[in-house]
């Protein structure tokens, strides 16, 4: 690039896209990269502040924002993504299916340690929706040394940074136990409440099998589930820690490998993690499912739905921001419950 006063920049190549921006109204870009600058331009830079201005000025060695947007694109891009027109020298990334967000924040950080480089996503495991912005990337200055795009490269060593995973339109067991909802004392209320959740994800609930306060016909009833073939299993009730609370103990005994019973998250302190031996999830729901609009259920259903194993440490780890607000309308996932 060469700097040169606006009134000397007539028929010369614009390098870089300018942008405008009239408060209330509009902020975009007023004249592309590419351009070759006219007398009628003039008054129009003056009036953006551009006295003097950029033009290309090619030299070995130096690369464009827009060409090292479409680099830092090809480098970092994976599965189920899109992206728009280069404007500015940024390029915006956009789900191309609805599914959860997985970014390599190890990955991230190495590229944007590198400095002239910005890329910016959304958190990881966030459930995302077809045509949503998940991220932005650019490089800082109008032109970039290539030897810093190749550390970029090397710094990601063949790997995407940023996919969008589909989640599985899976078919789920409920059982229900409890005395009190057995004998018609009450009425169910998780039931519904399951079914909008997952019908939120596309998935089918199979049914639900109502269970008194008893360990060998809950068990029975989980098994069964697991027999016909579904891909999920959802216990609801007798998850404290009051003597008839069984659950946890009938989910044990089944043969399930038991991830975590207790989590670090509020609502869904008393969640059970446990996965059959085949590999389908089998979960005890605490009582805040019931009557809390967003719990440790709606973190953890997106990444069952997306085919993820979750560890005890994942789980561990959603101590922190596992804290939710209880805001009076609920914004989830546009919050920052559960992200770490």
């Amino acid at each position: 690039m060469k700097t040169v006063p606006v009134e000397k920049a007539v028929g010369m190549i614009l390098c870089h896209d300018i942008t405008q921006i009239i408060p209330g109204e509009f902020k975009g870009r007023k004249f592309a990269k590419g351009h070759v600058i006219t007398e009628e331009d003039i008054p129009v830079l003056k009036s953006l502040g551009k006295d003097n201005i950029f033009v290309w000025d090619d030299r070995e060695g130096l690369v464009h924002e827009n060409d090292a947007a479409v680099f830092l694109k090809g480098i970092s891009m994976g599965e189920n993504l899109t992206f728009g027109e280069i404007k500015e020298g940024k390029i915006t990334f956009r789900a191309a299916c609805d599914g959860l967000l997985k970014v390599d924040t190890d990955r991230l950080l190495k590229l944007n340690m590198l400095g002239e480089i910005c890329f910016a996503t959304l958190r990881t495991n966030t459930p995302v929706r077809e045509g949503q912005a998940v991220a932005g990337e650019r490089v800082i200055p109008l032109a970039i040394d290539q030897a810093k795009l190749d550390q970029a490269k090397e710094a990601l060593g063949g790997k995407k940074i940023i996919r969008v995973v589909p989640m599985r339109h899976l078919t789920v067991g409920f059982v229900t136990t409890g005395n009190e909802v057995y004998y018609g004392r009450i009425q169910d209320k998780f039931g519904p409440i399951l079914r909008r959740k997952i019908g939120a994800y596309g998935c089918t609930a199979a049914g639900q099998v109502i269970v008194p306060d008893d360990k060998e016909q809950e068990k029975a009833a989980i098994r069964s589930w697991l027999e016909k073939g579904v891909d999920m299993v959802l216990c609801t009730g007798g998850m404290s820690v009051d003597p008839d609370d069984l659950t946890p103990a009938a989910i044990r005994e089944t043969g399930c490998e038991v991830i975590t019973y207790g989590t670090p998250v509020l609502p869904g302190a008393m969640f059970m993690l446990a996965y059959a031996p085949d590999g389908r999830p089998v979960m005890g729901l605490p009582g805040c499912v019931m009557h809390a609009k967003t719990t440790v259920f709606d973190l953890v259903l997106p990444r069952i739905l997306a085919g993820e194993r979750i560890t005890f440490e994942e789980m561990m780890e959603y101590g922190h921001g596992g804290y939710c607000w209880g805001c009076e309308e609920c914004h989830f996932p546009n919050c920052q419950f559960g992200k770490y």
